[in-house]
């Protein structure tokens, strides 16, 4: 008998998506299924360890302004 998973449908920028499927391959605990390049679904149960998960790689990625006073 076919079990169903509940999702949430995540729509993003392309660059945001690669960042959650890179999250996704450690472990494949959150993509249900990705739809296309914009959109995934999300297990319903471990989108908020997402969020947090992307939020630690963004701030990561992210340069700090410059405060070189060169305005």
């Amino acid at each position: 008998m076919p079990r169903a998973i509940r999702g949430v449908l995540v729509e993003c920028d392309p660059s945001i998506k690669s960042i959650i499927v890179k999250i996704d391959s450690k472990d494949h605990a959150f993509i249900v299924e990705e739809l296309d390049d914009q959109t995934l679904v999300i297990k319903e149960n471990m989108l908020t360890t997402l969020k947090y998960q992307l939020e630690d790689a963004l701030k990561e990625t992210q340069q700090p302004p410059d405060d070189s006073g060169s305005d």
